[in-house]
């Protein structure tokens, strides 16, 4: 809870490829730390903000730890809600097939793994941003 007790809807906006640049790396680390104070976060992955939840990265030739298995972590900091901008998936000739698959358990259904990714247009998520108290672009 924020100090007024107030639960704040934060938005992280990926926006650049995980290696090359410590942005990735950065806003994963502040998403874990916003979610560990119970806020309610999503994030959204665009442009090649979307190279971030790719499969089997490799990084061994570009000399920087891997740190794509960390995604998979969301679902138990209650990071339910990963938004992927279509048109930067296509633009970029990739499929939702080509990404990690991300989950939460539901506590009300047995603890069934359910996705947390939603593939939106980016009107769609032009939308879903509009509605947030905070957002953050990396």
């Amino acid at each position: 809870m924020s100090e007024e007790g107030i639960v704040k809807k934060f938005m992280y906006v990926n926006r650049k490829c995980p290696y090359g640049t410590i942005y990735a790396l950065e806003s994963l680390e502040v998403v874990l730390i916003t979610a560990a104070f119970d806020q309610d976060v999503s994030l959204a992955f665009t442009d090649d903000g979307v190279y971030q939840l790719m499969k089997d990265q490799k990084t061994d030739g570009i000399g920087m730890k891997n740190f794509s298995s960390t995604y998979a972590a969301l679902g138990d900091y209650e990071i339910k809600k990963i938004f992927i901008d279509k048109e930067s998936l296509d633009e970029r000739g990739l499929s939702i097939s080509d990404l990690q698959e991300l989950v939460w358990e539901d506590e009300d259904e047995d603890y069934a793994e359910k996705s947390s990714i939603n593939l939106v247009s980016r009107a769609e998520l032009s939308k879903i941003m509009s509605q947030q108290d905070v957002v953050m672009s990396f």
